[in-house]
Formats: structure tokens, C-alpha cells, sequence
């Protein structure tokens, strides 16, 4: 038995989905713990794309449990949405295949009626560039403990009572701070009623039944959302999101001891990308030949707003605060791919900021804003590798490329993703299997 965790190392679209899809092979239980419909995993398998924004990617896998922790937010209809694309394409989703907990947030309507309202009344400078899907408003509510949560669909008495006073409080924000319609409550209370009855048999204590698992010697993979630079409390605050991001949140965000956590996997884009505001040290402006070619090439645009991506060299700082956050035991590096035909590629290794050497991210947002990365350069490779399938027969450079990553992180690579298909992959070790 074994327990891996797969988190982001950089600001989140580092190619999790497809990790994720590969390490599913070798598990019985999949698990998202925290985030929302705001991070989207990508996945190709034979040609065809798979999108996935709540439910677990290892959904693709017939005979795979799927789970969804207490520190998911979950959107019931975008939820249902997903279950509904999934059964169109021969993929029913079953309560056999999928449990959600009875201690998940619901996001509201009244979540992204604030989420919206609180983001137009920002200046445009100041501006997070929100999603508007209701995340934050719906965390807020978590922990100001007036929250909604997926058992109390169980409970409908505690429910509307919930809802009553929730409507009441959020109106008056909505009406007198923003100057915004006001949600109505029977509206929400009709639309409620449908999912609760749709959801209700899929709705259980994953805790118990992750301890459950793990006891019968099976092995469960935990799926993390966004990435490290976005965790709430160690990333560049605030343009983070509004959960940890880091894999010490895969047990509190499921309820599963850390003393049985086995691995911890990094995913690592060879390149650095960023949707959104906030600073991005090596960020290659748009307009920039390289920057373009890399947003292009790599097809560059957020799984679930379209965003356009903002493309950078990249950032060892940013992979060395990961390594040290999460206790990361291996990476897997993807879109290679995506870097062939640059003659030459640059690594950031350190931050100048205002005269003063960094080596990991600045906790002062003013002063991120102001680094400037250092640099080293090394060989590029022209040659076309997503036809690679081992590593020894990566070009030299490429080869190089990647051990240069392992040098400077100290951390291994255990799969290198040569193209976006599930079989465009290296697997250099598998973090399920024994030594």
C-alpha cells in the first residue's frame, strides 16, 4: 500500500491532469482536496480531451473510486454538469465511483454575486483577477462558520435554516456596499431542492473511508489543484487563491493522517506560465518572440477560463520554494516538448531585488513585484521529441536539460511528459511501486 500526493509547483497548469491520469493506473483511490471549479485538469487520452474542474480525473478509469475531500468547494450545478458530459461519453459516475464529503462547502449563488460585486469595485490596479466563480466568498464563509456543506443536503430543515440567514446577511452586502440585485432565496431555495436530490446518494464521510482503504492495503493518489505560488498562506498574496495549494493540505483537506503519506510528486512545467495578475519574475512579455512561440506552441490558455497564459523561462526559485514546501520526493516535468527548436534556454537561479540576493520568493508583494532574475543559459535542442519513449533517447541537451532541474532542486525526476497524449510519457519510476 502506498499514499502519493501530486501538487503544482508553480502558479498552477503545470499538467497535474495528465500525472495525475498516468498514476491512476496504479491506485485504487483518487482524491481532490481542496480548490474549486476555478482550476481545470486537461487530459488527451486517443485524441480525444477530457476537462475536468470538481470530480476527480481518475474518473476516466471504470474501476477506480474517486473521492472528493472536505476541502473541495463544490459548485452542485457545475458538479452535475460534469457527471452529465461524463455519462453522455459512455462514462456513467456512479456513488460505487464517486463519494463526495459530507463536510465539502457548497459555493452558492450568492458567492459569485459577491465574487463578481467585490471584484468590479476594485481599482484597476488592485484588481486579483478572480475567476468570479464565488471560491473566495464561499472560504470566507467556511471559516467566518457560516458556511453551507454538503451533508446538510441530508438535513433539510438545517439546510434552509442556513440559507435564510445567509440570504439575509449577503443581501445586505449585495444591496448596500455594492449596489448590486439581490439574491432571492426562493429561487435558490427551488433550484437547491433539485441537486440535493440528485446528490444526496453520493454524499458520505471520506475520511473513514479513505482509513478504510488504507487498512485493506490499497493505494491512493491525491489530486492537488492550482500550484504552490498560489497557496493562500506561501504564495505571492495576494494574487493566490483562496486555499493551501501545498501537499500538507492533502491530509487536512481529506481527512487522512500525514504519518501515511508515502510520496510527494512535483509537477513541473519546463517552462513557467501564469494566468492572471500578480508579479511572474521571468515572465517573457507579450509581444516577446520566444513568449509567444512558447504560449503558442504549448497552446497556453487556462483549461477552465481561456484565459491566455503568461509564458516565462523557467523559475528555479519558484521550484526550490516547492521542493521546501511540500517535501517533494519526486518531479515530473512536462511539455519538454514544447521547448524544442529554442537554441538556447535560460534557468532562473536567484532574485535581485532593490540590490539585496534573493533565493526564494520575497514575502513582500512590493518587492516580488521588483525581482529580476538571474540567470544561467544552456543548450537547446532542435530535434522533435514527442516520439520519445525512453530517456536515454531524448537528445543530449534535452537529456541535460532535465538533470540540470534534478542538480539544482536536489529532487529526481520520475516522469517527463513529452507530449500532451497519455502515451507521450516517460515514466522514470513509479512512486506506488516498492523498492
Amino acid at each position: 500500500m502506498a499514499s502519493v500526493v501530486v501538487v503544482g509547483t508553480q502558479w498552477g497548469d503545470e499538467g497535474k491532469g495528465k500525472v495525475v491520469d498516468l498514476l491512476t493506473n496504479y491506485a485504487d483511490c483518487i482524491v481532490r482536496f481542496q480548490g474549486g471549479n476555478n482550476a481545470g485538469h486537461t487530459l488527451v487520452v486517443d485524441g480525444k480531451k477530457y476537462v475536468f474542474h470538481i470530480i476527480p480525473s481518475g474518473i476516466l478509469y471504470q474501476d477506480k473510486t474517486c473521492m472528493i475531500g472536505n476541502g473541495v468547494i463544490i459548485d452542485p450545478g457545475v458538479l452535475l454538469e460534469e457527471m452529465d458530459e461524463l455519462s453522455e461519453k459512455g462514462l456513467p459516475v456512479t456513488p460505487e465511483r464517486l463519494m463526495i464529503s459530507e463536510r465539502a462547502h457548497l459555493i452558492m449563488p450568492y458567492h459569485k454575486m459577491l465574487d463578481h460585486a467585490r471584484e468590479a469595485s476594485l481599482s484597476k490596479g488592485k484588481k486579483i483577477g478572480t475567476t468570479g466563480r464565488g471560491i473566495g466568498p464561499c472560504y470566507m464563509d467556511k471559516v467566518g462558520r457560516v458556511g453551507i456543506k454538503a451533508g446538510d443536503f441530508l438535513d433539510p430543515d438545517q439546510f434552509m435554516d442556513k440559507l435564510k440567514n445567509n440570504i439575509e446577511e449577503k443581501n445586505f452586502y449585495l444591496t448596500k456596499q455594492y449596489n448590486a440585485e439581490p439574491a432571492s432565496f426562493d429561487a435558490i431555495k427551488a433550484q437547491f431542492e433539485g441537486f440535493a436530490e440528485k446528490l444526496a446518494p453520493f454524499i458520505g464521510n471520506v475520511s473513514v473511508a479513505l482509513d478504510t482503504a488504507r487498512k485493506q492495503g490499497k493505494n491512493v493518489l491525491f489530486e492537488g489543484a492550482q500550484g504552490t505560488q498560489l497557496d493562500i498562506d506561501h504564495g505571492t498574496y495576494p494574487f493566490v487563491t483562496s486555499s493551501n495549494t501545498i501537499a500538507g493540505n492533502a491530509c487536512i483537506g481529506s481527512g487522512f493522517g500525514p504519518a501515511h503519506i508515502d510520496e510527494v510528486i512535483g509537477i513541473l512545467k519546463a517552462y513557467t506560465t501564469r494566468v492572471g495578475a500578480g508579479p511572474f519574475p521571468t515572465e517573457l512579455p507579450e509581444g516577446d518572440p520566444i513568449g509567444d512561440e512558447l504560449q503558442k506552441k504549448g497552446g497556453e490558455f487556462g483549461a477552465t477560463t481561456g484565459r491566455r497564459r503568461r509564458c516565462g523561462w523557467l523559475d528555479m526559485v519558484v521550484a526550490d520554494d516547492a521542493v521546501r514546501l511540500n517535501g517533494l520526493t519526486g518531479l515530473a516535468i512536462t511539455k519538454l516538448d514544447v521547448l524544442s527548436g529554442q537554441p538556447k534556454l535560460k534557468i532562473a537561479r536567484k532574485y535581485m531585488v532593490e540590490g539585496e540576493e534573493y533565493t526564494c520568493m520575497p514575502g513582500n508583494i512590493r518587492k516580488t513585484s521588483l525581482a529580476e532574475p538571474v540567470y544561467e543559459e544552456v543548450e537547446g535542442w532542435s530535434e522533435d521529441i514527442t516520439g520519445v519513449r525512453a530517456f536515454e533517447d531524448l537528445p543530449q541537451q534535452a537529456r541535460d536539460y532535465v538533470r540540470r532541474i534534478e542538480d539544482i532542486s536536489g529532487v529526481s525526476p520520475i516522469i517527463v511528459s513529452v507530449g500532451p497524449d497519455r502515451e507521450e510519457t516517460l515514466l522514470l519510476r513509479n512512486p506506488f511501486a516498492k523498492e
